[in-house]
């Protein structure tokens, strides 16, 4: 196991990302957990994590790990998700909203399972909306890297009234184009 980050992050509107694509910077929210059955860890544009946390606008507390193989769940996790996801460059970055990289992944271009699990973010809700550094962090996350072949997202654990809410909205949104659509797309645009 390889840690890649522990200590606070900076959080405004809810989210942070994963950004693996030269020259790009985010997505829209509902494009990234398009089709998804979890709206915490949006992976549906290829080379991109959208990741939603409880408190809007503060410091939450994050720990990154990259493995070699499927690491064990914790017990003291509330919520936990999974999902797949392929860099696009070996270049992936962890980025606060609004802000540079606050740390490098350093994931080989290959195939990999993300798992990211979440504590207390009903109660970092309830914090009116913003918990500022020196406060005391009130959630905390934990994202986790392992390669693994492509599958399906997953709701392993879910406890809270905020990752429901998140969940509910992903499953109203309609699946991302397929490669094929977003070539014809293309084709036609030219």
């Amino acid at each position: 196991m390889r840690r890649v980050y522990s200590g606070e992050l900076p959080v405004s509107y809810r989210q942070f990302y994963v950004e693996s694509r030269p020259g790009e910077f985010g997505a829209d929210p509902s494009d990234a957990c398009a089709g998804q059955s979890n709206g915490l860890c949006g992976a549906a544009v290829p080379g991109y994590l959208f990741l939603t946390t409880g408190l809007h606008t503060g410091t939450v507390g994050l720990t990154v790990e990259v493995h070699d193989s499927p690491p064990p769940l914790g017990e003291s996790w509330e919520e936990v998700v999974e999902v797949s996801f392929r860099p696009e460059s070996p270049s992936t970055v962890l980025l606060p909203w609004g802000d540079g990289p606050l740390c490098a992944l350093e994931l080989p271009v290959a195939d990999y399972r993300v798992r990211y699990c979440g504590r207390g973010m009903d109660q970092a809700e309830e914090e009116e909306l913003a918990v500022l550094a020196g406060e005391g962090i009130v959630d905390h996350y934990l994202l986790q890297f392992w390669p693994a072949v492509t599958g399906a997202d997953q709701v392993i654990r879910q406890t809270s009234r905020s990752a429901d809410y998140w969940h509910r909205h992903a499953r109203t949104l309609p699946p991302p184009p397929s490669p094929q659509e977003r070539a014809e797309a293309e084709r036609r645009r030219r």
